[in-house]
């Protein structure tokens, strides 16, 4: 169950509501959170060399769509750091090598966000940091999920001849492209668009599948159910 309410005493506070209801959670058993639905949520960015939905992300950001506050922009190219410069977001450029893996993902983490955004950032993350993140670490995936899961599954979308190509925002788990799937889109094509096609197509069903994500879980609208997500909408 999702409630979304106001209170029209101004003098009462988020703590005394979580104090006064915490009696009766424990009563029922109830398992809930209590959030302030006109606070930012705290979204870290991460980005390799495709800018689309994060440059996206920021203008939905500055033009008021998303409620959410981004206090940094992580990479491991310098490809964007112009951009994040433009909208004034500190940019981090991060290398990722195997040897340097851990060292990276633990500065991740002293960052103190509410949620991470792999937007289209091209590096696995660690089972131990899938683990940490869990429930709060969305990615996009170019491909209507479960077909064509891993690499370039625009070019394995055109060996199979498809009619469709779409995106898909789900959790980031120790398992690749299996996360709990939170929305999902498609665009029609035909025989005459090469795998470049395919990919310039997708681009824009990529940002918003991921931009409608980010949204309903900031908005706490997602729940977790086993292998499956519920919505509301």
């Amino acid at each position: 169950m999702r409630v979304h309410f106001e209170v029209s005493d101004p003098d009462v506070t988020l703590e005394q509501l979580r104090d006064r209801f915490g009696p009766v959670a424990e009563a029922y058993a109830i398992s809930w959170v209590l959030r302030d639905a006109a606070t930012p949520t705290r979204t870290l960015i991460m980005v390799s060399r495709y800018g689309h939905c994060l440059n996206d992300l920021l203008f939905r950001r500055r033009a008021g769509s998303l409620n959410i506050e981004i206090p940094a922009i992580v990479s491991n190219h310098w490809d964007f750091e112009a951009l994040a410069e433009t909208y004034g977001v500190p940019f981090h450029h991060i290398p990722v090598t195997r040897e340097t893996k851990p060292r990276a993902e633990a500065r991740l983490l002293e960052l103190e966000v509410d949620v991470v955004v792999l937007a289209r950032y091209m590096q696995i993350l660690s089972d131990d940091l899938c683990k940490e993140l869990e429930g709060r670490a969305i990615n996009i995936h170019h491909s209507f999920l479960p077909s064509f899961k891993g690499a370039k599954p625009y070019q394995q979308a055109y060996a199979r001849g498809v009619k469709l190509v779409g995106a898909t925002a789900h959790y980031v788990t120790p398992d690749l492209d299996e996360g709990q799937i939170i929305e999902q889109d498609v665009v029609r094509v035909d025989h005459s668009l090469a795998p470049d096609d395919l990919v310039t197509v997708g681009r824009d069903v990529e940002a918003q599948v991921l931009a409608r994500a980010v949204q309903w879980h900031t908005e706490s609208r997602v729940m977790v159910d086993g292998n499956r997500t519920v919505v509301f909408r």
